[in-house]
């Protein structure tokens, strides 16, 4: 069975590089594409839904903002199973500062120019929210396309699901992203931060394997 794979906003693979995928499944990452200006989140998620071959049964796992569009993929081309690491299984489980976002409207209005490259800010805020003590950390983020990063996180801000028993969801105790008390997660991979796919690949991938085993 195949295992289609999208990883978090801004990052490549390399966050996902030391997960052991269980035998058996046929792994294909879906990278990245670049929204159009304007683009409809659900005209987005069709893009990206449109590559995967559901003439078999396949299965999705999605990590960060991967998590998100994995879900709304699902809804498109349903999948065996859904797994999400470090993310969030319907709007009610977002931060108060992500519902703050939702709310006011501030993603929306932020100018481009404070995700380029060469502000410190958005990567200031970037290393504090994710793991301030993982020297590592921008290596992992490498898609750094301005306008894509403010407008993926305008749809993550404005993001609206219902929550879909199908979805299991794995958490770092300590993740600030997205924090466990707002959830129900099926596993918590204990004293990690939201780059726990990287730094507790073993755990996770036992868990992977448990997932899978049927």
């Amino acid at each position: 069975m195949k295992l289609y794979v999208v990883s978090g906003l801004g990052a490549d693979f390399k966050v996902l590089e030391k997960l052991q995928f269980p035998e058996g499944l046929q792994v294909v990452f879906l990278n990245w594409l670049m929204p159009k200006n304007r683009e409809k989140f659900r005209d987005y998620v069709q893009r990206m839904a449109a590559r995967i071959d559901d003439s078999e049964p396949f299965a999705l796992l999605g990590y960060s903002f991967g998590g998100v569009v994995v879900q709304e993929i699902d809804s498109i081309k349903p999948a065996r199973k859904v797994v999400i690491l470090g993310s969030i299984k319907s709007d009610t489980e977002k931060s108060g500062f992500l519902k703050a976002g939702a709310i006011t409207k501030i993603p929306k209005y932020l100018p481009v120019s404070l995700f380029g490259e060469k502000s410190a800010v958005a990567y200031t805020i970037l290393r504090k929210i994710i793991d301030p003590k993982n020297p590592r950390l921008l290596e992992y983020f490498t898609v750094r396309d301005p306008y894509y990063l403010k407008w993926s996180i305008e749809k993550i801000s404005g993001w609206k699901h219902a929550e879909s028993k199908k979805v299991i969801q794995i958490l770092a105790d300590r993740d600030i992203v997205f924090p466990p008390k707002y959830s129900q997660p099926d596993y918590v991979i204990k004293n990690a931060t939201h780059l726990f796919p990287v730094t507790r690949a073993k755990e996770v991938s036992k868990i992977l394997a448990d997932i899978f085993k049927s």
